[in-house]
């Protein structure tokens, strides 16, 4: 009958089961591996290797918003559609449909490393008063002697909310503490773009910003440390 309408879904399929041909039907290369993740943190990410991990809850979401989350991994999207698109699939409540996975808090400061956090902790007070006249939230900063190939990282949630700086302990007792200050630095130039709204990114804005507070405005690395991707919601 012509006013009959074709059901887009099929019963004896689970939703999670049915999600990756769905997404090929919208536009994803066939082929492409799709895990899905419980984690509402890093809702989705994309490698070329190992393809889209994308929560389980969008398996429960409509075509548009499946379509939004293609847009907002396709290559030389205009940066307005590719907000727009973030938004979009942002916005589907999945919780609802999938429990996402108990965040893991914060690792805490082990007794060796509490001196040298106190003092980084104390040089962002500084920094940021001398240089973004205060206006940076506090943020937990750590130290990882696991870092071989950054000197330092910012990290946001996909909420757009800075979640920690890490220095790596390497670098501050291989190059010093001047160093390791400018190291400081140039993360809390990604914080201050993160809590303005602006693009976390080495782009035009942050090399404004870093020349404004005096430090390099590109990355800048001593010999023999070796440079790596950055994950989705960190940044170098």
């Amino acid at each position: 009958m012509p006013d009959e309408i074709e059901l887009a879904f099929n019963l004896d399929i689970a939703p999670e089961q049915a999600l990756p041909e769905r997404l090929y039907r919208l536009g994803l290369a066939p082929g492409t591996p799709v895990t899905l993740t419980r984690n509402r943190v890093q809702v989705l990410s994309w490698h070329v290797r190992d393809g889209l991990r994308i929560h389980a809850g969008y398996a429960w979401a409509p075509d548009e918003v499946l379509s939004a989350i293609l847009r907002y991994l396709a290559p030389r999207v205009p940066r307005a559609e590719r907000l727009a698109a973030r938004r979009r699939f942002l916005g589907f409540p999945l919780d609802r449909y999938v429990k996402s996975r108990a965040r893991r808090p914060l690792a805490g400061v082990s007794e060796r490393d509490a001196p040298v956090v106190a003092r980084l902790e104390r040089l962002h007070q500084i920094l940021n008063a001398r240089h973004f006249a205060g206006s940076l939230g506090t943020i937990p900063i750590r130290v990882s002697d696991r870092m071989q190939t950054r000197l330092g990282e910012f990290r946001a949630d996909l909420d757009h909310k800075p979640v920690v700086i890490t220095i790596s302990g390497r670098h501050i007792r291989r190059d010093g503490w001047t160093v390791a200050t400018e190291t400081l630095l140039h993360e809390m130039v990604h914080q201050w773009q993160c809590e303005t709204g602006i693009p976390v990114d080495h782009g035009p804005a942050f090399r404004r910003k870093a020349r404004e507070v005096g430090i390099p405005p590109a990355a800048r690395a001593p010999e023999g440390y070796i440079p790596a991707p950055d994950r989705p919601g960190t940044i170098a």
